[in-house]
């Protein structure tokens, strides 16, 4: 008897995560069991000390073709209740776990993604994608919708027109269109696609953990607020770290070191 191999595999590179979706024969396409196990897997890297970064990437040729169709939508006996429990899991792990998460998250784009998977990469922090990789929003073509978190997510990160021509057509693009319009930040050769990854999230990983972990939810809540309340916030937050302290020095005197020049950028903490 063959055991059925992990749907999410989980590597370690220093201070960096790299968490890689293992149906490489569906295409990485999102099943229940994917889904189960990347909402494991981030709640426990949140709790990891070890973990600064977490890299998240496809086994085989593609990245990820969205969400498995022929186990939603092809399986008779599955009910509509449990088919919508699982889009809702789906749905939930990348809009608000997966964007929400206190650590920074890259999305190493190796190949081809599609549908849903387009939402995995806005709700990463950052993403980086081979210059070839194939993406595409395919579901006019089945006379269907971008659902769940997708369109909100291009409606974050793309222009209006580009987010629709891209729904409305259909039409596949590479990594390098990709970074033209923002969907990545960069698209690189694909030989050099997992040294580039590595380098920043090294960079990411080296800087104070705190700090990160506020940036990013200083970035993620004042994209939603008026000015008056952001910079309420980001007061609040900023307030916060100095509170703290790092090795029993207040970082106040971090601050003073940097403009003396005497605190190097990348300094862990």
């Amino acid at each position: 008897m063959t055991d059925t191999p992990s749907p999410v595999l989980i590597e370690s590179d220093g201070p960096v995560t790299i968490v890689t979706l293992n149906r490489p024969d569906k295409r990485n396409a999102m099943n229940a069991a994917l889904i189960t196990a990347m909402i494991e897997t981030l709640e426990s890297l949140r709790a990891d000390e070890r973990c600064r970064v977490v890299v998240i990437t496809g086994a085989g040729p593609a990245f990820c073709a969205g969400m498995d169709l022929n186990e939603f939508f092809g399986q008779e006996d599955r009910t509509a209740a449990s088919r919508e429990r699982v889009i809702q899991n789906a749905s939930e792990w990348r809009y608000r776990l997966l964007r929400h998460f206190p650590k920074p998250t890259i999305a190493m784009v190796n190949g081809g993604c599609f549908g849903g998977g387009f939402s995995l990469v806005e709700c990463c922090d950052l993403a980086i994608a081979n210059r070839e990789a194939r993406f595409g929003l395919s579901e006019i073509n089945f006379r269907h919708i971008p659902a769940g978190p997708v369109s909100k997510s291009m409606a974050s990160i793309l222009r209006p027109r580009d987010a629709l021509l891209l729904a409305l057509t259909g039409r596949p693009f590479d990594g390098a269109h990709a970074e033209r319009i923002g969907l990545v930040n960069e698209a690189v050769p694909a030989e050099q696609l997992l040294a580039h990854t590595l380098a920043l999230a090294h960079e990411i990983a080296g800087k104070d953990a705190a700090a990160l972990r506020l940036t990013k939810e200083s970035y993620r809540y004042a994209a939603e607020m008026g000015w008056d309340a952001s910079l309420a916030f980001t007061a609040a937050k900023s307030y916060e770290l100095l509170a703290r302290q790092v090795n029993g020095e207040s970082r106040d005197a971090a601050v003073l070191d940097f403009r003396a020049g005497r605190l190097k950028p990348g300094a862990s903490e």
